[in-house]
C-alpha cells in the first residue's frame, strides 16, 4: 500500500507527459472572439483603476497606482477550444491516480498513527561508498502519515479543481504532469528515511514549482517570477546541503534512526573550520534551518514566494499554501531529536518565525492582489509553525500545518473561483457586490477566512491558540517575544482575510458592467474540491486536537517527534497557562474583523485617510519593508556590474585580446604587410633579387 501511495503520482507524471510530448495534435486555439474576455485585465486602464481606488479611498501616490497595475497579473493564457482524447486521458489518470493515493493515504493514518503502526519499508540499496550507506526506503511513522494525508488530499482536490480552471488552455496534459510530479517529489520528501533521500524530494518539488510557476512561460513575468523562487532558493538549498555535510561528519551517517541514536552523545562537539571551532550541533541544526527558511519563505528569504503567484491558481493552493511551503516545518519536526540538543538553533528558529509572522502580515493588509494577500497570509502563518517548533511545540506546529492545508487551499481555491468568475481578474479594486452571483463561493470563503481569523470550532482555532498559548508557556524570552509578534499578527491576520472577504464580495460593484452582468459560479468540478475542502476548515480542527495536543499526544505521535524533559511547551501551556492568554487571540481577532467591517463596509473612505495620514509608513508596508529593493542594490546591481566587467574587461579585453582576437589580428597584419611586396612588377623583383645577391656576398666576406 505504501508504495501506491507514493508511486502511483509518478505514473499518473509519465501518462500525462507522455501524452504531451507525443499524445497526437492539440486542442485548438478558440476563435479570437471566443477568448477575448480572459485578457480583460488589460483591457482596464490606468483610469478604471484610480476610480475604483477613489471608490474606498485609498489615496496613495501615481507611482503606487503603476506598480498596483502590475500588481494585479491577469491569472490567463491562450484560449483553447474543446478538449482533445489527449487531454481527457491525461486528466482522468492524473486526478484518478492521486485521489486513489488520497483515500490510501487516509488508510495509512489510521492504521500507523491511530492504531500505532509504523513501519520503515526499505525498497534498495541506493549508494554506497566507502562509509555511506544509503537505502531507499518510505519510512512511515505518525509524522510522514500526517504529512501523507495532507499532501495527496489537497493535491487530489487540486487536480479535479484544475479540469475546470484549466479548460480554456491548449497545455492540459504538461499543466496536469506537472501537478503529479509535483505530488511524487513531495511524496519522496515526507517517506524519506535519511537525509540523502529528503534533499532528492526536496530539489524534486523545487524543480515542479519553477516549471508550474514558469508554466506560461510566454509572459516575462512569469520567467522572472520562477528564476527569482529558483535562485533565492539556491541559498537555502546550500546551507541545507552543508547541514546534510555537517550532520554526516559528526554522526558518520546520513540515516535518521542512526543519526537519532548519536545526537544525545554529541552536545559540546565541536566543528573546526578554518581557524575557529564552532559547536557542532548547532551550526548542523542552523544550515538545515537555512533550508528551512528558504523553502519555507522565513524572513530574508521570504522575497520569491509572493512572485510565485504568476502561476496559474491551482499551482498557488497545491505548492505555495498547503505543501512545499511546509517541507521546512516538516523537516525541523523530523530531526527534533538533533534540534532539541541545540538550544541556540530552537532560539533563532523561535525568532525567525515570530517575524516572519509579523512582517508577512503587516505587508497582507495593504496589497490589492488577491492572490498576494492570500501569499502573504501564508508566510505569515508559515511563521507560527516555526516558532512553535521553535518552543518544542512540535505537536502543535504539525497540527497548525495541518489544519491550514485545508484552509488556506480552500481561500486559494476561492480566490480562484473569483477569478474565473470575473474574468480572471485579480486586483480587489476591480471587484465588489458580487456575493449574489457567486454564493457558494461566497460561503466557503466565510469559513476560510472564519478558519483563518482563528474564530472558536474553525480549525484555526484549535491550532493557532494552541501555538501562542506554547509560546508563552515557554518561559523563556523569545518565547515571550514570539507570543507578542504573534498576538500582533492574530489581530492583523483578521483584518486583512476579512478586507479581503468585504471588497471583494460587498460594497458597490467596481468592475466593468460587462464584467459584472457575465460573473458566474463555478461548474461543478471545481465546486466539488471547495466543498472538499471547506470539510477540512469545519472539522479539522475539533475532529484531531486530542490526537495532535491533547493530553494523549505522546501516544499519538510514538518516536516520531521527541522532546526533552522540561522542554514540553504544550504540557506547560495545558496548565500553566493564565486566562488571558487563552482568550487573548480570540479578542484581537474578533476586533480585526470588526475593524475590517467598519473600515469597508460602514466607512469605506476611512481607510484611505488613514492612508494618507500615515502615508510614509503606509508607503513603506505597500513596498513589502523595500526588501526587494535592498537586495537589488546590495546583490543584484554588484553582482550585474562584476559580471559586467569582467564580460568587457576580463573577457573581452585580456582573454578575446590576447587570445583568439589578438592572434587573428596579428596573422591578419603580418599578411597584409607581407602581401604587399606582391606588386607583381618586374622591376621590383629585379631588386630584390639585387638587394639578395648584395645581401649575400656581405655576408660571404664577413663570415665567409
Amino acid at each position: 500500500m505504501e508504495v501506491l501511495v507514493v508511486f502511483l503520482p509518478l505514473l499518473a507524471f509519465l501518462v500525462a507527459g507522455s501524452i504531451a510530448l507525443f499524445g497526437g495534435p492539440k486542442a485548438e486555439p478558440a476563435a479570437a472572439g471566443h477568448g477575448s474576455h480572459g485578457h480583460g485585465h488589460d483591457d482596464h486602464g490606468h483610469a478604471q483603476i484610480a476610480h475604483a481606488h477613489d471608490d474606498h479611498a485609498h489615496h496613495i501616490s501615481h507611482d503606487e497606482l503603476n506598480h498596483a497595475h502590475d500588481d494585479a497579473h491577469d491569472d490567463h493564457h491562450v484560449v483553447a477550444g474543446p478538449p482533445s482524447v489527449g487531454d481527457r486521458v491525461a486528466q482522468f489518470v492524473t486526478a484518478g491516480a492521486v485521489i486513489v493515493s488520497a483515500i490510501l493515504s487516509w488508510t495509512l493514518f489510521y492504521d500507523v498513527a491511530v492504531h500505532g503502526h509504523p513501519r520503515t519499508i526499505e525498497l534498495m540499496t541506493w549508494i554506497q561508498s566507502g562509509t555511506l550507506d544509503v537505502k531507499w526506503a518510505l519510512r512511515v511513522d505518525q509524522l510522514t502519515a500526517v504529512m501523507l494525508i495532507v499532501v495527496n488530499t489537497v493535491s487530489a482536490c487540486v487536480h479535479v479543481y484544475s479540469i475546470g480552471y484549466m479548460a480554456e488552455d491548449p497545455q492540459k496534459p504538461r499543466f496536469m504532469g506537472y501537478l503529479s510530479l509535483f505530488t511524487f517529489a513531495m511524496l519522496m520528501l515526507v517517506t524519506a528515511d535519511n537525509l540523502v533521500q529528503l534533499f532528492f524530494g526536496w530539489e524534486g518539488v523545487g524543480l515542479a514549482s519553477y516549471l508550474l510557476i514558469n508554466f506560461w512561460y510566454e509572459k516575462p513575468s512569469a520567467n522572472a517570477a520562477a528564476m527569482k523562487a529558483f535562485l533565492v532558493n539556491r541559498v537555502g538549498d546550500f546551507g541545507f546541503a552543508l547541514g546534510i555535510f555537517a550532520i554526516f561528519v559528526l554522526t558518520g551517517s546520513v540515516q535518521f534512526d542512526a543519526i537519532f541514536a548519536k545526537a544525545p552523545t554529541l552536545t559540546g562537539q565541536t566543528l573546526h573550520f578554518l581557524s575557529w571551532d564552532f559547536n557542532g550541533l548547532t551550526i548542523a541544526c542552523l544550515l538545515l534551518f537555512m533550508g528551512a527558511m528558504g523553502k519555507s519563505a522565513q524572513l530574508g528569504l521570504h522575497t520569491w514566494l509572493p512572485d510565485a503567484m504568476e502561476g496559474p491558481t491551482p499551482v498557488s493552493a497545491l505548492i505555495h499554501a498547503a505543501t512545499m511551503v511546509t517541507a521546512g516545518v516538516f523537516m525541523v519536526c523530523r530531526l527534533s531529536p538533533v534540534f532539541e540538543y541545540a538550544p541556540t538553533a530552537l532560539e533563532v528558529v523561535t525568532v525567525v518565525g515570530g517575524l516572519t509572522a509579523f512582517v508577512a502580515a503587516t505587508i497582507g493588509f495593504t496589497q490589492f492582489d488577491i492572490k498576494r494577500v492570500i501569499a502573504y497570509s501564508t508566510m505569515s502563518q508559515l511563521g507560527y509553525m516555526f516558532f512553535a517548533a521553535g518552543v518544542s511545540a512540535y505537536g502543535a506546529a504539525m497540527f497548525h500545518l495541518f489544519t491550514h492545508a485545508f484552509f488556506k487551499a480552500l481561500l486559494f481555491l476561492g480566490a480562484g473561483s473569483v477569478i474565473h468568475a470575473l474574468h480572471h481578474e485579480q486586483d480587489m479594486r476591480k471587484m465588489g457586490g458580487v456575493w449574489r452571483k457567486i454564493p457558494f463561493t461566497y460561503a466557503v470563503m466565510w469559513i476560510g477566512n472564519l478558519a483563518l481569523a482563528g474564530l472558536p470550532f474553525f480549525a484555526g482555532y484549535y491550532s493557532k491558540d494552541m501555538i501562542l498559548e506554547a509560546a508563552f508557556a515557554s518561559g523563556s524570552g523569545v518565547g515571550r517575544f514570539a507570543f507578542a509578534l504573534g498576538i500582533a499578527a492574530a489581530l492583523l491576520t483578521a483584518f486583512y482575510s476579512w478586507r479581503l472577504l468585504f471588497m471583494t464580495f460587498h460594497g458597490t460593484p467596481r468592475m466593468d458592467k460587462e464584467v459584472y452582468d457575465h460573473a458566474h459560479e463555478s461548474p461543478v468540478v471545481m465546486l466539488v474540491p471547495l466543498a472538499v475542502l471547506t470539510l477540512g476548515a469545519l472539522f479539522a480542527g475539533v475532529g484531531f486536537h486530542e490526537y495532535f495536543i491533547g493530553h494523549d499526544r505522546a501516544e499519538f505521535w510514538g518516536k516520531a517527534i521527541m522532546t526533552l524533559h522540561g522542554h514540553d511547551a504544550i504540557e506547560a501551556a495545558h496548565h500553566h497557562t493564565p486566562g488571558w492568554v487563552a482568550i487573548a487571540p480570540l479578542v484581537v481577532g474578533l476586533i480585526g474583523i470588526a475593524m475590517a467591517y467598519i473600515g469597508y463596509v460602514m466607512m469605506p473612505r476611512l481607510p484611505g485617510r488613514i492612508a494618507s495620514t500615515f502615508s510614509g509608513i503606509h508607503k513603506f508596508l505597500y513596498n513589502k519593508w523595500y526588501f526587494d529593493e535592498l537586495y537589488d542594490a546590495l546583490f543584484t546591481r554588484p553582482a550585474k556590474a562584476l559580471g559586467y566587467g569582467l564580460w568587457k574587461s576580463g573577457d573581452g579585453a585580456v582573454i578575446d585580446g590576447v587570445g583568439p582576437d589578438g592572434v587573428a589580428a596579428a596573422t591578419r597584419d603580418i599578411a597584409a604587410r607581407t602581401s604587399r611586396l606582391q606588386s607583381g612588377y618586374v622591376y621590383h623583383y629585379a631588386f630584390a633579387m639585387v638587394i639578395g645577391v648584395v645581401l649575400f656576398v656581405a655576408w660571404l666576406s664577413v663570415f665567409g
